[in-house]
């Protein structure tokens, strides 16, 4: 709703842009009713594409000026006639107008196109699945942000989540907002199916109303082939809307390359004479895919939408198909001699053992432009095959090519993986003798020395990523490729311990060859042991992004590096860069700059000459002041400060006009008081200031009018919070620190000596999340009715049934999180709305009671409370659909779980005396890690139902741990995703 903005008096256009079927018109509906009685007059014109077919934008004409002037019309004689009429009619009215479904600018411009034609305070929404028709600025919606331009605001439609998926498809499906017990299963399977799609929770749930549950189990199976017809039919009306070649690049896309790098793609595409760059483009702003971190992304859905296309080319052969995306499928065809020239893509990976494939295999195959190849081999005489291919990807390719006269001329882009590859490799020859080739991409090769690169001088994009940084050597052909513009040489993860000790490993120079790359305008060499960079590097003019991520003995730059003009991204994180040179401040065009967990100690004075940086990482540094010249960086929007050494915030900070997160949690030395310029930051959205000794907070905040998050945890000096902006919406602050302004009767915060119903307060009308380091929760009486989220720390006194029970107001309370509770026993009372609890790091808790009283929840976590011997009532938790117990090394044993039908997941992690694995329904997929007792068999014999999780990724142990270790409030959102400084990083 904020993008109406109701309270301005100037005409907008809102557009709800999305895929078929994801619920535009019914959201524009809901607001059309509720707001429409504001306006002088308002016209909701329905399904305007099918009704401007054959001519009929006139009737649409009448219908408008017919509902807003609520009254009938002369006839309209022709379109410029009735533009005229709406014109002269409308000028001095406000009026609310909705056209659903448009799809081209005719209709638009016949209908509403300029925003003079309406009255002050108009406000005309339109519905749409494409927005190609429309004004809209390319950038943005290539990088998949809500998008607008002066005139247009975008509001970018979501699949539903997951609990609002099952009410919808349970509404239709059962007349009721949950499945019944014997159908919890197969509901929750159907519901995937439909992955957050409104119109197919819609459709299936109705077609299933009332039936058997053999017509249910049916209808499962048909839906893991094929989705439903009504859902694909609304889909396709998308797909029929594309022109040849993007319905190419979108089946390309929903068979094989979901997931995959946008700029890789670009060169194949761009090879087959297609429009890559423009094309993808029409298929985001028609909903058809979405660009995340520059790779393609697809519904599910639409996935299938595309697949059932490629299969209806031919139901019964699958070798008269265009695509072949199972691998069974694919090995059938290829080894039984049934290609057909309509093939163009294969994929033959994950097959139960490795397979060589000979040249008459692939001799069938003349149309063959794409190619997966997992282990095994090419044998026998290629000579004149595969002279069709652009794209080859080969998981551990073999140490020794048995093809012979196998040359591809025109391959585009080569992708080796987790592959042997020795410094004589006869299979380069194969491949990169190419004029064509612009993409290579060795992951985890192993290489000891880089091929020569003197054959395949038009390349574009060099990635070399998981190499090992003793051995690797950089080839001096590599200066060769003059037209390269994406280097990347990425080191295999090694632990830091042994970088800094004794263990040697060869000193890693830039090479003066890569730096004679004129023309490069992407450098990442990220985990390098290397001390400096050639000073040549600031001759590398056209240097866009520099990365040097993780080079552990970096420890300076050359003053050469503010000759890179261009450069937009600097990423320095975890080197040991003491200092930045003065040159710094000449990149005029930088945007993002990442000095996170550096050895630097202040920034440069220069620094002010960054005028177009956006966003600049400071997180655990040993910096302790930031220079005036930081209010020069007009422009910036995110500066993270945490866990860093900064002693305070400067009086400059209020010239950041365009700051929307400024975060300093954990700034142990940050100290007294917040500068009452902050007030001018006026659109700042996260201010964090926890775990730092800021003692007082200025009156001036209240004027931050787009400030939604606020937190003071762990501020144990700050005494009192003035009186806070209306726009509100996450607030933290800790025991003794009261809310209101000075001239109000308050001495007191929360604590064992305050009561909250003694505050003169008025809580943020928008407020959903608080957390609160209270040690008495009896004072907690007159919280916001607005709460959906609380989280209590620090407890030390019982939290007695009453307290509960005076939570019940909270009807939107959907999320209670007690962290350090130093308490023995929490007994739960009347929480009827409760969806998700969580108590954790509470080492006195024995007892978990009460929880037969939470008849909603869906999700519980415990985790480290080591002395907890007992969760009571769990076994009665009927609507528990996740279980998490953590770290919990005192807890013996647990009830069955057998009832709880709606369990999906129960994670036991480090649970060392737990003797047994509860029981629990076929629905249920245990996870256990770190249990020794549980190795053990049950009391009859029975062998446990048990999946192992040894084999999680150190990253993605990590990333659990850090996860664990933070709660539901601990980190400000970033809304900058795109941003490669936004990392959730410990401090």
């Amino acid at each position: 709703m904020h993008l109406l903005d109701e309270g301005f008096p100037d005409v907008r256009y809102l557009v709800i842009h999305g895929m078929g079927g994801i619920g535009k018109t019914t959201l524009a509906k809901v607001v059309f009713n509720q707001i429409s009685s504001r306006f002088h007059g308002c016209s909701f014109l329905s399904n305007v594409r099918e009704a401007s077919k054959g001519g009929n934008i006139v009737q649409l004409q009448r219908q408008l000026l017919s509902e807003i002037l609520n009254f009938k019309l002369v006839e309209i004689s022709d379109s410029d006639v009735g533009i005229n009429q709406i014109k002269r009619r409308f000028r001095d009215k406000k009026v609310l107008i909705v056209l659903d479904d448009l799809n081209t600018w005719d209709q638009f411009a016949k209908l509403a196109e300029k925003r003079d034609w309406f009255g002050q305070g108009s406000r005309i929404i339109i519905t749409t699945r494409d927005t190609n028709f429309l004004p809209i600025e390319e950038e943005n919606q290539e990088n998949s942000v809500p998008l607008h331009s002066e005139e247009f605001k975008v509001y970018q439609m979501r699949e539903l989540h997951r609990c609002h998926a099952q009410h919808l498809f349970c509404r239709h499906a059962f007349r009721m907002d949950s499945p019944p017990h014997d159908y919890a299963d197969i509901s929750c399977d159907i519901i995937c199916k439909a992955s957050g799609l409104p119109l197919a929770l819609e459709v299936i749930g109705s077609s299933l109303y009332c039936k058997s549950e053999r017509f249910w189990i049916d209808t499962l199976k048909k839906l893991n082939l094929v989705p439903k017809q009504d859902v694909l039919d609304k889909l396709k009306i998308s797909f029929e809307m594309l022109e040849d070649a993007q319905r190419e690049i979108f089946l390309d896309i929903a068979c094989y390359f979901i997931g995959e790098e946008r700029t890789h793609l670009h060169y194949m595409w761009k090879a087959l004479d297609f429009f890559p760059r423009s094309d993808v483009i029409v298929l985001t702003r028609m909903s058809l895919i979405k660009i995340v971190n520059d790779r393609l992304l697809m519904h599910d859905l639409l996935r299938d939408l595309g697949r059932e296309i490629v299969r209806l080319e031919d139901p019964k052969f699958p070798k008269n198909r265009s695509r072949l995306w199972c691998p069974k499928v694919a090995l059938d065809v290829v080894q039984t001699r049934k290609g057909t020239e309509n093939i163009i893509a294969l994929k033959l990976i994950r097959l139960s053992k490795e397979h060589d494939f000979t040249s008459d295999e692939f001799s069938r195959l003349p149309s063959l432009r794409f190619l997966e190849l997992e282990g095994g081999n090419l044998v026998a005489d290629f000579k004149n095959l595969l002279s069709s291919l652009r794209w080859l990807s080969w998981h551990r390719c073999p140490s020794k090519l048995q093809a012979v006269n196998l040359y591809i001329w025109n391959l585009t882009v080569l992708k080796l993986l987790d592959s042997n590859i020795p410094e004589n490799w006869n299979g380069w020859g194969s491949f990169l003798v190419n004029h064509d080739l612009k993409v290579i991409h060795l992951m985890r090769c192993h290489l000891s020395r880089t091929p020569d690169f003197s054959t395949c001088l038009n390349l574009k994009i060099l990635v070399l990523d998981g190499h090992c940084p003793k051995s690797v050597q950089i080839g001096s052909s590599i200066s060769k490729l003059e037209r390269l513009k994406h280097l990347e040489i990425i080191a295999a993860q090694v632990q830091l311990p042994r970088l800094s000790t004794g263990f040697h490993f060869d000193l890693f120079t830039v090479p003066p060859a890569i730096c004679d790359l004129k023309y490069l305008s992407s450098l990442k060499l990220e985990g390098q042991c290397m001390r400096e960079l050639h000073p040549s590097i600031g001759e590398m003019a056209c240097l866009t992004c520099l990365s040097l991520r993780g080079c552990h003995r970096l420890r300076k730059l050359p003053e050469s590096i503010g000759k890179l003009r261009s450069l937009l991204l600097l990423n320095l994180l975890y080197t040991r860069i003491k200092e930045l040179p003065d040159s710094i401040g000449e990149l005029k065009r930088l945007e993002e700059m990442n000095l996170g967990f550096t050895q630097i100690r202040e920034l440069p004075s220069t620094i002010g000459g960054l005028k177009s940086l956006l966003a600049l990482n400071l997180q655990r540094t040993k910096i302790t002041e930031l220079p005036p010249s930081i209010g020069y960086l007009i422009r910036l929007e995110c500066l993270l400060m945490a866990g860093s050494k900064i002693k305070e915030l400067p009086k400059a900070i209020g010239m950041l006009e365009n700051l929307k997160v400024l975060e300093s949690r954990n700034c142990k030395n940050l100290d007294g008081e917040i500068p009452s310029e902050i007030g001018r930051l006026s659109s700042l959205e996260v201010l964090d200031v926890s775990g730092s000794k800021v003692s007082r907070v200025p009156t001036t905040i209240n004027q931050l009018a787009r400030l939604q998050e606020l937190r003071f945890g762990d501020c144990h000096k700050l005494e009192r919070l003035p009186q806070l902006p209306t726009s509100l919406k996450v607030l933290c602050f800790g025991a003794g620190t009261a809310l209101g302004s000075p001239g109000q009767t308050l001495s007191k915060g929360i604590g064992k000596s305050a009561k909250l119903e003694d505050w003169n307060i008025t809580w943020p009308p928008q407020l959903w999340a608080l957390s609160i380091y209270c040690d008495d929760p009896r004072s907690l009486k007159r919280l916001p009715s607005s709460l959906s989220l609380l989280e209590l720390r620090d407890v030390q006194s019982p939290i007695k049934q009453p307290f509960f029970s005076n939570l019940r107001y909270l009807k939107h309370l959907s999320r209670l999180t007690l962290f350090r509770c130093w308490l023995k026993e929490i007994e739960f009372d009347q929480l009827e709305n409760l969806h998700c609890l969580s108590v954790a790091e509470s080492e006195s808790l024995v007892r978990l009671s009460g929880l037969s009283n939470l008849g909603k929840l869906e999700e519980l976590t415990v985790r480290s409370c080591s002395q907890l011997i007992e969760i009571q009532d769990i076994e009665e938790l009927q609507s528990l659909k996740e279980l998490l117990i953590r770290k919990c090394s005192s807890i013996k044993r647990l009830p069955s779980l057998s009832k709880l039908y709606k369990l999906r997941t129960l994670h036991l992690f480090n649970c060392e005396s737990l003797q047994y694995l509860p029981d629990v329904s076929n629905a249920c997929h245990p996870s256990v890690h770190g249990c020794p007792m549980l190795g053990e068999s049950s009391d009859d014999g029975c062998e446990l139902r048990v999946r192992f999780t040894q084999s999680i990724k150190p990253k993605e142990q990590k990333e659990l741990k850090q996860l664990a270790a933070s709660s539901l409030l601990s980190a400000p959102r970033l809304h900058r995703k795109g941003l490669l400084i936004y990392q959730n990083l410990e401090v």
